[in-house]
C-alpha cells in the first residue's frame, strides 16, 4: 500500500519507475494524473487551494486503496495527492495501479479516481477574477461513484 498526501510536486515518471522496479509479475500499469485547469464552469481560474486534515486524510485514502485491492488482483497501487495552493497546469494528484492484466488495472484506477473525486476528505477553493469560492460536489461525480456501489 502506498498513499502519500504532500505539499510538494511529484515526478510522474519517477513514481511509475519506482512502482515497477524489479517487478516482472506486472502485465499492466495504468496511471492517471489530475491537473489544475484554468477554467471551471466557464469561469477563469487563477489557482486552486486544497485543504485537508492530516492523519484523517491518509486514513481515508488508505481505506479506498484497500477496497481496490480487495476488488481486483493488484500487485501494486499508488495514490499521491497534493494540498496547498496550486496554479493552472500543476499536478494535483495521481493514481497508479499494477496488475497481471489490463482490465483489472484500468478498472481499479477508475474506481480509485471516482472515490477520490467524491469521497476523499479534501476541501477545494477556486480562485478567480471574482474572488474565491468553495467547490461543491458535482452530480456527475456522484453518478460515476454510483456504479461502484451497485450490487454486483
Amino acid at each position: 500500500m502506498t498513499v502519500r498526501v504532500q505539499r510538494d510536486d511529484f515526478d510522474l515518471g519517477a513514481e511509475l519507475a519506482a512502482l515497477r522496479a524489479g517487478r516482472t509479475d506486472i502485465g499492466a500499469l495504468v496511471s492517471f494524473t489530475g491537473l489544475v485547469r484554468d477554467s471551471a464552469g466557464g469561469d477563469a481560474v487563477s489557482g486552486l487551494e486544497l485543504e485537508h486534515y492530516p492523519g484523517m486524510t491518509e486514513q481515508a485514502l488508505a481505506k479506498i486503496e484497500s477496497e481496490a485491492r480487495d476488488r481486483w488482483p493488484l500487485q501494486a497501487c499508488l495514490i499521491v495527492h497534493r494540498w496547498g495552493r496550486l496554479l493552472p497546469g500543476e499536478q494535483i494528484m495521481m493514481v497508479a495501479t499494477a496488475s497481471p492484466h489490463r482490465q483489472a488495472a484500468f478498472e481499479a484506477a477508475e474506481f480509485l479516481m471516482d472515490f477520490l473525486k467524491s469521497r476523499a476528505p479534501f476541501w477545494k477553493r477556486e480562485h478567480g477574477p471574482a474572488g474565491a469560492k468553495w467547490v461543491d460536489a458535482r452530480n456527475l461525480d456522484e453518478a460515476a461513484l454510483a456504479r461502484w456501489t451497485k450490487p454486483r
